[in-house]
């Protein structure tokens, strides 16, 4: 849909809240939002220049739209995080975390048996979870057996078979795990005082079951029954033992979830406290992919709104490093400076950092933490799969990045053993290319660096990867020949996305080995040179220093920039403008200095 087609429809967009659906040629959802104002919120997806290339994309696909109108913010909230959870959207935040939870199940049944699920039945019975563990559903259910005499039998207990006396107590009954319901011997009542013990447990309010134990020893023992009175001793000082295994921050404390992120380019890490009465009783880690450049203030919004519904929280606070919009009816925010509320954002922050760097690890094959022996393994299988004259202890590797077919800048990153070497790290302002040409920025920036290695007889690196194929593959060997180092060092092209490697002069690529550390490594230093070179894109286009092709045009000013750039999205688009369509929208005068910079004066005509 493009700007023009989009102001014809412009006007049936309420300005009510709502949220706004975006579907694609094919009719799929590839996008929802929410707004305060749905026509203003809409209308600047079609009126803005873009920085995100991915935000141009969704914009691109747009064919139809749909919105619905709420009664408030916090229903357009809600909404939308229950479309994104229900449809996920290929636009859309998206939480990497799709397996299932275990639960604990109070069966719907006389005499309710308690046990672990991951499977929620509609049936009325009630469950208490999710919870991350298993092992501590497992460990939370064994203190409840130590402790709460519950049955575990599946014998249908109504009245009227209880009164015809078909039962008799089983082995649980004599070891004291269970009062005899079976057989009349436990009410009703007695039973749900048990269930509502278990209930404290899992919330970590211990307090209670523990004074009714101190006062249930005391009787025993005044009744010279001390057999008993060790049997509930004993179980005192289970609990006492679980409480101090569990993390406690304050007794003060009331109910509250704790959030934190993290982040590294598209992809975020938030942890997740449950804190009740003072306790930690939940806590998980989430990986978050993002697609259109969303603040971390969005991020964080959008996966609390998710945890909280995952794990059935009802806190009334949110502990936060930063305020989110989150307008959901009675939740407080608080961004501790000091206290216990700060040790527990510290506490999630530690948490949360500690996720991203495992996850790092695991994807360079933690290297870090190999020996130097180990480290040259990976890189001799690196060395046998492509032929390798040298071991290739020093690899660097190139790749170019643009934006709308403007602002090129270029990325080297550098590997030493096998893991980053960040101090070699380089970034490239092409300086002799005009406008966007892969390939003779390619060969600038490879000129550049192995001229400036010459110079200070730096060492080469065993191994020269190109990313993007064989056309800047066959750009950089251009340089490499001019600089006299053909053969010094091998140089190969990775074709985007389909890692496949190329050699100079080849017409075959190769693949290597699936799941092989030599391919985990190749894709590792793939990732990192895209990660910085588009986290130097996106610091040079926040400070604002690039300046596009219209505003070298003698006569073009910034704000005719923009708003042709607006209007036409590119600068390639407007390069094939005829005179009198650019004057439609800058004026005559403007318009004849544009395109006579775009088009080539005409050859004379041969006598």
């Amino acid at each position: 849909m493009t700007a023009e087609q989009f102001s014809q429809i412009a006007h049936t967009i309420p300005l009510s809240p709502g949220i706004y659906k975006y579907f694609d040629e094919k009719d799929e959802l590839v996008y929802v939002g929410k707004a305060k104002s749905l026509r203003k919120r809409v209308s600047s997806y079609f009126s803005k220049t873009f920085t995100s290339y991915k935000t141009y994309e969704l914009v691109q696909r747009i064919r139809r739209i749909e919105f619905t109108i709420v009664n408030s913010e916090q229903d357009a909230f809600l909404l939308e995080n229950s479309l994104i959870k229900q449809f996920q959207p290929k636009f859309n935040i998206n939480l990497k975390d799709d397996k299932s939870y275990p639960f604990i199940v109070i069966k719907n049944e006389p005499f309710p048996r308690v046990f672990l699920t991951r499977r929620k039945i509609s049936d009325g019975s009630e469950y208490l979870g999710p919870f991350t563990s298993v092992g501590r559903v497992r460990e939370l259910l064994d203190l409840v057996k130590s402790n709460i005499q519950l049955r575990t039998c599946q014998l249908n207990l109504s009245d009227a078979q209880i009164k015809k006396g078909k039962y008799k107590v089983c082995l649980e009954y004599h070891l004291g795990n269970c009062k005899g319901p079976c057989e009349g011997l436990q009410t009703n009542e007695d039973y749900r005082e048990g269930l509502l013990q278990l209930k404290n447990i899992l919330k970590g309010n211990l307090g209670p079951l523990m004074q009714e134990f101190k006062k249930e020893m005391r009787d025993h023992a005044d009744r010279l029954n001390f057999e008993k009175a060790e049997q509930t001793r004993k179980k005192l000082l289970h609990l006492e033992n679980y409480e101090a295994r569990s993390v406690v921050v304050s007794r003060h404390l009331s109910n509250a979830d704790v959030f934190s992120i993290a982040r590294d380019g598209d992809l975020a890490y938030v942890n997740y406290l449950m804190v009740e009465t003072g306790t930690i009783v939940q806590t998980h880690t989430t990986q978050v992919e993002t697609h259109l450049e969303e603040s971390d203030e969005e991020v964080l919004a959008f996966t609390a709104a998710q945890l909280r519904e995952t794990f059935n929280s009802l806190s009334k606070e949110l502990i936060l490093p930063f305020p989110i919009d989150f307008p959901e009816e009675g939740v407080v925010q608080t961004i501790p400076k000091g206290g216990d509320k700060k040790k527990l954002l510290e506490l999630s922050e530690k948490n949360v950092g500690y996720f991203r760097e495992e996850l790092r690890k695991k994807k360079i094959l933690q290297l870090e933490g190999k020996t130097l022996d180990e480290r040259k393994q990976v890189l001799y299988q690196l060395m046998e799969d492509l032929q390798l004259a040298e071991l290739p202890v020093h690899i660097e590797c190139f790749d170019n990045s643009n934006f709308q077919g403007s602002y090129p800048v270029s990325a080297m990153v550098c590997f030493r053993d096998g893991v980053e070497s960040k101090k070699d790290y380089r970034h490239y302002n092409v300086k002799t290319v005009e406008g966007i040409n892969d390939f003779a920025t390619m060969k600038e920036v490879v000129h550049r660096r192995y001229r400036r290695l010459l110079d200070e007889q730096q060492s080469l690196p065993q191994l020269v990867i190109i990313d993007g194929g064989k056309g800047q593959l066959g750009a950089a060997m251009e340089s490499i020949t001019d600089l006299g180092l053909t053969g010094m060092m091998t140089v190969v092209g990775l074709a985007k996305n389909e890692e496949e490697i190329f050699f100079p002069g080849d017409t075959e690529s190769i693949k290597l080995p699936y799941n092989s550390d030599s391919l985990h490594l190749v894709r590792r230093i793939r990732d990192e040179v895209h990660r910085f070179g588009i986290t130097f894109h996106r610091q040079k286009r926040s400070k604002g220093t690039f300046t596009n092709e219209l505003e070298k045009i003698e006569g073009i000013g910034k704000r005719t920039a923009d708003q042709l750039l607006k209007q036409f999205r590119s600068v390639n688009k407007i390069k094939q403008l005829s005179e009198e369509e650019l004057a439609a929208v800058v004026g005559p005068a403007k318009a004849k200095l544009i395109f006579e910079h775009f088009t080539p004066p005409a050859k004379p005509s041969a006598m």
